[in-house]
């Protein structure tokens, strides 16, 4: 990190908008916040955005830094003192005209608060240097959680696009079978039954046996994988043949083996019978 006149000259606690004695955890929570709004990934096109970056990390190595935050502290403190020293003079000289003897006492005590003004600063730029030489591992941590974050929220937006276009129609099939509507034993296929001869060719979302209409079904597969599959494999009970046709979801190019002779079910049809 380079030593600038300019960072002698900040506000670290405004610049992280935090209390002097704010501890080493509001610190680090302060800058991760900050940090995270004007990371440069995250502002491609604001040139400023790279350089209060750069303040934040600043701010971040010396107020975790016990020494350096002591000598920065002083500085401060210092500079603090001698505008309120100044702003009091020009009160004062608006009021009295000050006598020499006053200015030179005055002048003796500044030149001794600028000397230790002076030693304060020597000293912070020392722990400043000696942060530069170290390397800082408080900054090289919360750096590392920023980028962490920005990972992941990046990889929730990918999920969150790609969950949206896998929701956007599941694969549906039309079971139809031989069955009086009289017959309690719904010709031999029961949910449990149907779910049984189906599941096996992949995860089944949903399976919904017609009340309006017996020998009918209708089954939401999770992929379209597992819908082929049931299509072109599955025929169900040996004495009651199951006919299998697609209802949603049928990948293009793909010819829907139903007999010929079986009416066909248009892809995206809303079933009048569920």
């Amino acid at each position: 990190m380079a030593v600038t006149k300019e960072l002698l000259h900040m506000d670290l606690y405004a610049l992280l908008g935090i209390e002097e004695k704010a501890a080493d955890k509001e610190v680090k929570k302060a800058y991760r916040q900050k940090a995270l709004s004007c990371h440069p990934d995250k502002n491609p096109d604001n040139p400023r955005a790279a350089e209060l970056f750069h303040q934040l990390s600043q701010a971040l190595e010396v107020l975790t830094d016990a020494a350096a935050r002591a000598a920065y502290d002083k500085v401060r403190k210092a500079k603090k003192q001698a505008a309120e020293r100044t702003q009091k003079l020009d009160e004062k000289r608006k009021k009295v005209k000050l006598d020499l003897e006053a200015r030179e006492r005055q002048a003796q005590a500044r030149g001794s608060e600028e000397e230790e003004e002076s030693q304060n600063t020597r000293t912070l730029e020392q722990e400043i240097a000696r942060l530069r030489e170290e390397g800082s591992r408080q900054l090289e941590e919360q750096q590392k959680l920023i980028q962490e974050q920005i990972r992941q929220d990046r990889e929730q937006r990918l999920r969150g696009k790609v969950e949206s276009t896998e929701c956007r129609g599941t694969p549906k099939l039309k079971l139809k079978w031989k069955c009086k509507k009289e017959d309690e034993s719904q010709g031999g296929y029961s949910k449990d039954v149907l779910l049984h001869l189906l599941q096996k060719y992949g995860e089944v979302l949903n399976l919904v046996l017609s009340s309006k209409k017996a020998g009918t079904a209708i089954v939401e597969f999770a992929t379209v994988k597992a819908a082929e599959l049931a299509v072109q494999n599955e025929v169900g009970l040996v004495d009651n043949p199951l006919k299998i046709s697609w209802l949603e979801g049928q990948p293009q190019g793909m010819v829907d083996p139903t007999p010929p002779g079986l009416s066909k079910v248009k892809s995206q049809a809303s079933p009048s019978w569920a």
